[in-house]
């Protein structure tokens, strides 16, 4: 009598199986056109020249134009949307001032031939057009490195790293890389710092205008939920712990100065070591340790997700442009266990 019971459960189990997967895969585009629907807060400054100016440009923002999402933090940081700026006073600025850029992507493993070609010649197309910029990639394989025709002032570095045996060490171990390349090379020739994930592509302008002393990227998966559902590190055991915060922020992309960034990423680097002294791994690994420094050290600019979006996640009326969108992932592929 019990072998036929089980037998009955586990038939049942085997029944709705399939109509829980299949009412997850109905239900999940309707989520996604009611996540369009849940407001942003606004931004309460009447001006820009309210704002914690990165520059003097920033006094031209308009704030208003975008009544549909936030503009601003509670701390007086510009979050930058389309329509909100004129990109040729930024420009004509950083180019006054003499600004130079250093792009920092890593290519480790089969990463370097699925995605650098792609993401280096979207860069060329649309990254600080302008502005001098100097790739700095981090690869175990140099003699692999593509064939990029740069534009003038434009240039590329490779710095050798070992290749680690796990994804997540490669990932939380560029902290320490980048932290090491600026001291010993970028500060002495570029003003900014951007890091990208490499397996993303430029489609539009990704301009002066997300230049800044410390730049952060509102998650595009995130920035309409609330925030009870970001997923921050809750192990109290890890540097990463948040009960809370201002915002998701995602780790494809951050920048700032040279002396912000190299102190984010020494900052995040001493957090991921200790947690390995107390054998504990942070849930998003970087991510949650830039999350956590974020919080500590609040962003002196926020680039809304036009700056880095998913196309999976479907329409948006917020998102008017896309400036760099995720690649196709094949993780079961590319990255080791």
């Amino acid at each position: 009598m019990g072998n036929l019971q089980r037998m009955k459960r586990v038939l049942k189990c085997l029944f709705f199986v399939p109509i829980t997967l299949c009412v997850i895969y109905l239900i999940s585009p309707f989520v996604k056109l009611v996540m369009d629907f849940i407001p942003m807060e606004k931004c309460i400054l009447e001006s820009a020249k309210m704002l914690n100016l990165d520059s003097s440009v920033d006094a031209s923002l308009n704030l208003q134009s975008r009544p549909d999402v936030q503009t601003c933090t509670y701390w007086k940081a510009a979050i930058i949307w389309e329509g909100m700026f004129d990109p040729r006073l930024y420009d004509d600025m950083h180019k006054s001032k003499g600004s130079s850029v250093a792009l920092t992507v890593f290519a480790v493993g089969r990463y370097l031939d699925a995605y650098l070609h792609k993401f280096l010649n979207s860069s060329e197309q649309h990254f600080m057009v302008g502005l001098p910029v100097t790739y700095y990639v981090f690869t175990d394989m140099p003699e692999m490195l593509p064939d990029i025709k740069l534009s003038p002032l434009r240039s590329l570095k490779f710095i050798k790293v070992k290749k680690n045996s796990r994804w997540q060490d490669v990932s939380m171990m560029r902290m320490k890389s980048i932290s090491d390349v600026i001291e010993s090379d970028i500060r002495h020739h570029c003003t900014y710092v951007f890091c990208f994930d490499v397996d993303q592509v430029f489609t539009g302008r990704f301009g002066s205008e997300a230049l800044g002393d410390s730049v952060a990227l509102l998650h595009a998966h995130y920035y309409h939920l609330p925030k009870h559902l970001y997923t921050y590190d809750r192990n109290p055991n890890s540097k990463a712990y948040m009960e809370t915060g201002d915002f998701y922020y995602h780790a494809a992309v951050f920048g700032g100065s040279w002396k912000s960034v190299k102190a984010l990423t020494e900052a995040c680097y001493q957090g991921i070591m200790e947690d390995k002294q107390n054998n504990v791994e942070a849930l998003w690994h970087d991510e949650s340790h830039l999350n956590k420094y974020m919080l500590l050290h609040k962003p002196s600019r926020v680039l809304s997700p036009e700056y880095c979006w998913d196309t999976n996640i479907g329409y948006r009326s917020d998102i008017q442009v896309t400036r760099l969108l995720w690649a196709p992932k094949h993780y079961d592929t590319l990255r080791s266990p």
